[in-house]
């Protein structure tokens, strides 16, 4: 396929196939070029009909250690049903980490986090819980490399129209910072 705009082409396939993900890779950058990633990756995370595993250069990825950060929206839970699963199928440990902004925000995180560790309690999938406060990109890939995480699972912004185009900055930003494969779930 040679079409004009490659992120449409995949999506395209992606959706007359009824693919359950798709599986990119990431330009390692350094300095500002890490803020962003490559344009492709980043419509097809916008506009994917599915889940998007993002993998930097380097990555390992076997699901033995999985971070999944929550926000308490309807995008972070889905992205937490999805990081249970692999979780329990993988038969691995999940880290449930919520970051807050401020201070004043602190007790809703650690909500979303308890509300996350009870979902993955009923599914005998062990898992601990963190709330932090500060940048949420910068403490999530900080955690997960001080964790040895080798998956984080993000959810991804249901939008539309030219705001579809980007994702959420934490979720673009954790991409592009991580050395750490991402997969960014689809809400449903």
């Amino acid at each position: 396929m040679h079409g004009e705009e490659p992120y449409q082409e995949i999506v395209d396939v992606a959706a007359g196939n009824q693919v359950n993900m798709i599986i990119m890779g990431r330009h390692g950058r350094t300095g500002l070029l890490k803020l962003m990633m490559g344009s492709v990756t980043a419509r097809v995370v916008g506009h994917a009909p599915c889940n998007v595993l993002i993998i930097p250069p380097d990555a390992k990825l076997v699901c033995k250690n999985i971070l999944v950060a929550t926000d308490g929206s309807r995008f972070s839970d889905a992205a937490a049903r999805e990081a249970i699963c692999i979780a329990k199928q993988c038969k691995s440990p999940l880290i449930a980490i919520s970051v807050a902004s401020s201070d004043i925000e602190i007790a809703s995180a650690k909500e979303n986090v308890k509300k996350l560790l009870d979902v993955a309690a009923k599914e005998d999938v062990k898992a601990e819980g963190l709330t932090c406060t500060g940048k949420p990109y910068e403490v999530i890939v900080e955690t997960a490399r001080q964790k040895l995480v080798d998956l984080i699972v993000l959810g991804s912004h249901g939008r539309t129209g030219i705001e579809r185009l980007l994702m959420g900055s934490v979720t673009e930003r954790v991409i592009g910072h991580s050395e750490t494969a991402v997969l960014v779930v689809e809400a449903e």
